[in-house]
Parts: C-alpha cells; structure tokens; sequence
C-alpha cells in the first residue's frame, strides 16, 4: 500500500525555519517573561532549544502556551480576539530620532509598550475599535513627547514617574456635540505607567480639537 502523501499542516510544519523567524520568537518569549508567563530558568531553556530549532513545528511547540507566538494550521491563537485578529499585546512601539501616530479607526490591543527617545508618539483612542474594557499601556519617555487621547468617559488609573520630565493628565476644553443616535458604552479602564526623563507624557481626554469644530 502507497504511502499516504502529506497533508498541507504536515508541510507546513515541517518547513524549515528562517534565523529571522527565530528572533521573532525569542522576542515573544522575552515579552512572556517580562510579563511573569515564564520564569528566568522557562525562558533559558526554551531559547536554548529555540537556537537549535530547524522546523516551524518545533517553534509552535515552544510558544503553544503563550500569546502572539506562532500557531499550528488551524488552531486559534491563545487569548481574546477580535475579528479573527489577536490583539492581547501589541508590537512594541519603538521610536528613535523619529514620530509614529496611531489614530482613526484602528484596533486598540490590550496591552502597549511605548519606548520612545528623542521622537514623538502619538496614540488616539477616540475613534479606535476597543474590544476590551481594561486597557495597560506603558510609555517610557527619553527626550521625547509622547501624547495619549483616551475617550471623554475613560477612567484613567495613571503611575507616573517622571525624572527631570513630565507625565500630566488634561481635560478637553471644548467637549464633543453628543451624538444622539450614539449608543451609551461603558467607561474603558486605561492602566497608564508613565516614566519619563528629560521628556513628556501627556494624557488628553476626548477627540482631537478639529474632530470637535467638524474639520475633519
């Protein structure tokens, strides 16, 4: 009787891996450990084995309990999702002699790392898609300016810690006109940890003022 011939998952589980691929997954599992997922012996070793890995297989059997990480064909990533996309934790947001805005209608992950340093960052939550209502974003500030705009409801939980810098939170001056065919939502919780040295974070509240005149 014939070998049965591989199916696609088979393949691609099989299928070589790249040293870019493998950086990537060391990243996410430096992030898990960061986060308290894996202890500092877990990660030694799992990036250990993941140096010596030559499949996509074998980094799916590395990652298999953690978020972001690479996935078998068919199986959902661990976490919430939203629209079929994983969103638990962002791309780490790095800035150097150099700006990056997030604004308009764009899906808020869950959790944010900022490093910003002699740049600007900008994140706009007014308009963004929002599928959790508990929202840790941490910003550290280098001779940089980094702006936050939370919804005019949000609750705003803020650590900051500024070193020869400024975190600072500020109410919108002029509010939106209310939309009365708008539904009601609940008040997303915004977990802010600012650091900031030699720089500046500031957290807005409501809409950008040319949302608010009708300019835009």
């Amino acid at each position: 009787m014939p070998a049965q011939a591989p199916t696609g998952d088979e393949l691609a589980l099989r299928r070589r891996v790249s040293d870019l691929e493998r950086e990537e997954v060391a990243d996410v599992l430096r992030e898990s450990a960061g986060e308290g997922r894996l202890s500092y012996a877990e990660l030694e070793e799992r990036l250990e084995t993941l140096y010596s890995s030559k499949t996509y297989g074998e980094l799916v059997e590395l990652t298999a309990d953690l978020p972001n990480g690479p996935r078998a064909p068919g199986v959902p990533a661990v976490g919430p999702q939203y629209g079929g996309a994983m969103v638990e934790s962002g791309p780490v947001i790095n800035v150097f002699l150099s700006d990056t805005k997030r604004m308009g209608n764009w899906l808020v992950p869950q959790r944010q790392e900022v490093n910003a340093v002699l740049g600007d960052v900008t994140l706009d939550y007014t308009e963004a898609d929002i599928p959790f209502d508990e929202i840790h974003v941490e910003v550290k500030s280098i001779l940089a300016d980094v702006k936050i705009r939370v919804p005019q409801n949000a609750i705003v939980l803020l650590d900051s810690n500024p070193i020869l810098g400024s975190v600072s939170e500020q109410e919108a001056g002029l509010k939106a006109v209310p939309d009365p065919n708008a539904r009601t939502a609940a008040p997303k919780r915004f977990h802010i940890r600012g650091t900031a040295i030699l720089g500046e974070i500031k957290i807005k509240r409501g809409p950008r003022l040319t949302r608010r005149l009708g300019l835009t």
